[in-house]
């Protein structure tokens, strides 16, 4: 799934007026709503972004946002791939139809593209993809007389060695890179008491990661969310489940962090959602079952993981940390075990989907996908479709068809956990040895 989220160029700047008349347009008319929640709370006071827009000239690109308030901005650079990372307060996009598609290909001078949205509870990111080595020199911030404050980031090209002191130079700390962790949720008697098995549903991307984009402008983050919120709701019906969403709006949630919180939570099942994209080949359509192995079935699920496992790239941010390797021969009979779960549940959801749903002609794939690497919980991943394909798109954005693939696949949950047996959770052996288990590389 492509992760950069490309925004069209116009080439040239609205002129002052008009984004003022916009800016006074929309504070007359109070704040605007944040992005919508789970809940489709607001944030109240964050600032409102209503206008995003590049031009170039003698040399430097600019990257001019307008704002309802001002804000304080900073900026790093970082290699492989050259982009460039702005960090803000939580911050209310609202751009326009054209520019909130973020799908436009034409590059700008040294911006190629550029994506943004929330990045962490009360912190918003923008994350810009160079055309080549730049650096961002002092952000302005200027305010209209009609009020709308305007903040101008320059880029300036220049070469491979001074991009990399620049990088190296403005390398933020680990902490600051990476997305803050919620704090864990401490358990109630009555929870901790609850036998119920624990689901965890990972919607994919979110945030400054939007995912596959359609040609209609409709992000994969917001159909796969839509999704793994119709699912859960439909788990939760029965009452024979505790249910975990890794995210709960539309925020950025780093690959190693959702495994995480299935490990922690001492999940049961993971099941992570999701919706492709080959705009070379519309043709190509329907689902596909992915479970976790080091050795990809066929080239096109390689390809697949290697683009999804780019997610935390793609948000400005490094990977962190996946779950240990398996050092000890126990271990390795876990995650055995674990993988012979995971690859039952694939069948029986396949067993209940081919009726309601299509399939791709390999429904069920294996490939190294970061968000599959748990060693003690039973993990999925589903390709509900392909928003390249004009009639996967379609149902994908039919409340009927989701209707009858979320209860087909609660179906298929029941038989997984219909055994006592399969109810054991995969338990973790710590090595026998005490040499230290070396991390998978990211």
């Amino acid at each position: 799934m492509p992760h950069s989220t490309r925004l069209p160029r116009t080439g040239l700047l609205r002129t002052v007026a008009a984004l003022a008349l916009a800016a006074g347009t929309l504070l007359a008319a109070g704040p605007a709503p944040a992005q919508d929640g789970p809940t489709g709370s607001q944030t109240g006071g964050a600032a409102v972004a209503i206008a995003a827009e590049t031009v170039s000239r003698d040399g430097t690109t600019r990257l001019t946002l307008t704002l309802s308030r001002a804000i304080e901005a900073r900026a790093f650079v970082m290699e492989r791939p050259d982009r460039a990372v702005i960090d803000l307060p939580e911050v209310n996009f609202q751009l326009d139809q054209e520019t909130g598609k973020m799908s436009g290909r034409k590059r700008d001078g040294a911006i190629a593209s550029f994506r943004y949205g929330l990045f962490a509870p009360g912190r918003s990111r923008i994350v810009v993809d160079l055309t080549g080595p730049a650096v961002v020199e002092a952000i302005e911030t200027t305010t209209t007389r009609e009020g709308a404050v305007l903040v101008s980031i320059p880029f300036r090209k220049v070469d491979r060695d001074t991009f990399r002191k620049a990088a190296v130079a403005g390398d933020p700390s680990p902490a600051a890179k990476a997305a803050p962790k919620a704090p864990p949720k401490a358990a109630s008697m009555n929870e901790a008491a609850d036998t119920r098995p624990l689901i965890v549903i990972d919607a994919g991307h979110g945030g400054t990661d939007p995912g596959a984009i359609a040609a209609t402008g409709v992000f994969e983050k917001d159909i796969v969310f839509g999704f793994a919120q119709s699912f859960a709701e439909r788990l939760e019906q029965s009452g024979r489940y505790r249910l975990l969403m890794t995210r709960d709006r539309d925020v950025f949630v780093p690959l190693a962090e959702r495994v995480r919180i299935a490990r922690e939570a001492k999940a049961d099942l993971f099941v992570s959602i999701h919706a492709d994209s080959i705009s070379a080949a519309p043709q190509v359509k329907g689902a596909t079952i992915y479970t976790g192995s080091e050795k990809a079935t066929d080239s096109e699920s390689a390809r697949l993981a290697e683009r999804e496992n780019r997610a935390d790239a793609a948000a400005g941010t490094e990977s962190g940390e996946g779950p240990a390797d398996v050092a000890d021969i126990l271990q390795e009979l876990t995650l055995r075990e674990t993988r012979g779960f995971s690859a039952g549940f694939a069948g029986r959801l396949m067993g209940q989907l081919s009726p309601v749903m299509e399939m791709s002609t390999k429904p069920h794939r294996e490939a190294g996908f970061k968000v599959l690497r748990s060693p003690d919980v039973p993990s999925v991943l589903i390709e509900l479709g392909y928003l390249s394909s004009k009639s996967d798109l379609e149902k994908l954005q039919s409340e009927e068809w989701r209707a009858r693939v979320t209860g087909s696949m609660a179906k298929a949950v029941d038989l997984f956990f219909s055994g006592r047996s399969t109810l054991s959770r995969p338990a973790l052996v710590a090595p026998k040895r005490s040499a230290a288990i070396a991390p998978v590389s990211p």
